[in-house]
């Protein structure tokens, strides 16, 4: 039994790539079925970040400045001010951000008209140096201003990489004695490494994924559009307490890493490719899996086998200091081995094997060649080595892991088969 539901034009941004699920209209109605009518919320037990540890997080950046002889750094008010003090805040044409130096509180940089909502925000636990700049005013000089009263001991200021090139332009400007650097190793420095409470955050993200998927693949039929799909998929996220979406890929569309805009209908003997995800407290998921509707044929399972035996060369390759590069070498190794294209030649695999993943879908750092950055306990990533066959279809199968002292841990149980996508 299912109940009667209009699709509202659901969008979602997944690897990079939007999906509308264009072959839907928004003035269908569509049955959503019972299975994902049924799904209970998964909100149970979901633990915020607390202040102590945010104030840990200010402290290592701190030490992370003073190893990188960096004075302060800048950032706006993207996913780094949120991870460092829960502020949330966005990007405009007006500075605002905040300064955290190398010694001593953190200030905020602020239009003067935005001063009362912006201490709505601010946790002053984390500091209430709160510096405004009326609009004929410069924010740089203000940023200069956090860092000299702090004590400057390297005239060197860091900038985060989200800040825009016309703000790190003007500290510079504003502060011709010191050079402006690169923040990444400070900011990345401190974001890559997830604590205990981070992890918690992503495995309840990649559990509420499965059991949308789960619910969602069962719904799959010949006949079914890309975008019912998707809206199926994303009503079984709200009915677990969540918003959530992904990427849809059908038949020859699949073997396009990030799909196509032409509109898609699932055919009897099509490969179905879903990738997409959640996000739990701030902290996302991002997991494919890679179907056929209907019987496989043995071409089908024979390059799903080889992705799979892709994804096991990759994981068995992480090992606790070794460059991230070798685990990108290890699966592109297994197909090229299979008679693939090389590097990035086609078919094979176009694409790096993993990134790392954490607040934001995509960030800190690959599993790509050249990338001699040494694996380290508490880094996460996706583990995620396409085949894409153009013109005939492509598979591929992703689950996220997190490193341990002892070795790398998947969030989720890998797909068993091409017949049996959850463990």
């Amino acid at each position: 039994m299912s109940s009667r539901r209009q699709f509202l034009g659901m969008a979602a941004l997944s690897g990079g790539a939007l999906v509308t699920g264009s072959s839907f209209k928004s003035s269908e109605e569509y049955d959503v079925p019972s299975v994902i009518e049924n799904l209970k919320p998964m909100t149970d037990g979901v633990e915020p970040i607390t202040v102590e540890e945010r104030k840990k997080r200010i402290a290592r950046a701190q030490e992370l400045m003073e190893k990188n002889k960096i004075d302060g750094i800048f950032i706006e008010g993207t996913t780094s001010s949120v991870y460092f003090t829960g502020m949330r805040w966005g990007q405009s044409e007006r500075t605002f951000g905040l300064v955290i130096p190398a010694k001593g509180a953190i200030a905020y940089i602020c239009p003067k008209f935005e001063e009362d909502r912006a201490k709505e925000l601010i946790n002053p636990v984390f500091g209430d140096d709160v510096r405004c700049w009326e609009e004929h005013e410069s924010p740089y000089k203000l940023i200069v201003d956090v860092i000299k009263s702090r004590g400057v001991k390297y005239k060197r200021i860091g900038m985060e990489e989200r800040v825009r090139f016309f703000i790190a332009n003007g500290v510079q400007l504003a502060a011709p004695d010191f050079k402006v650097v690169d923040a990444t190793p400070v900011t990345a420095g401190c974001r890559m490494i997830k604590s205990p409470a981070e992890l918690a955050l992503m495995q309840k993200a990649n559990d509420v994924t499965i059991e949308a998927y789960k619910a969602t693949f069962s719904s799959i039929k010949p006949g079914m559009k890309q975008g019912e799909l998707n809206a199926n998929l994303g009503a079984a996220f709200r009915k677990l307490g969540y918003s959530g979406g992904a990427l849809i890929a059908i038949g020859k569309y699949s073997a396009m890493p990030h799909g196509s805009i032409v509109p898609q209908v699932i055919q009897e003997g099509d490969i179905v490719l879903i990738d997409g995800g959640t996000s739990v407290e701030g902290y996302a998921s991002d997991i494919t899996r890679t179907i056929v509707c209907g019987k496989p044929t043995a071409r089908q399972i024979e390059v799903w086998n080889l992705e799979l035996e892709a994804q096991n060369a990759a994981f068995n390759a992480i090992k606790i200091g070794a460059p991230c590069e070798v685990v990108d070498a290890a699966a592109r190794a297994v197909i090229e081995k299979a008679g693939y294209g090389k590097n990035y030649g086609l078919p094979g695999l176009p694409h790096r094997t993993g990134h790392g993943i954490g607040m934001e879908g995509h960030e800190w750092t690959n599993f790509v060649k050249g990338n001699k950055t040494p694996i380290q306990a508490g880094m996460c990533f996706s583990n995620e080595p396409t085949i894409s066959i153009p013109g005939e279809f492509g598979i591929r199968l992703e689950d996220c892991l997190y490193v341990t002292p002892s070795g790398p841990k998947f969030f989720t149980q890998q797909s068993v088969s091409i017949e049996q996508p959850f463990g």
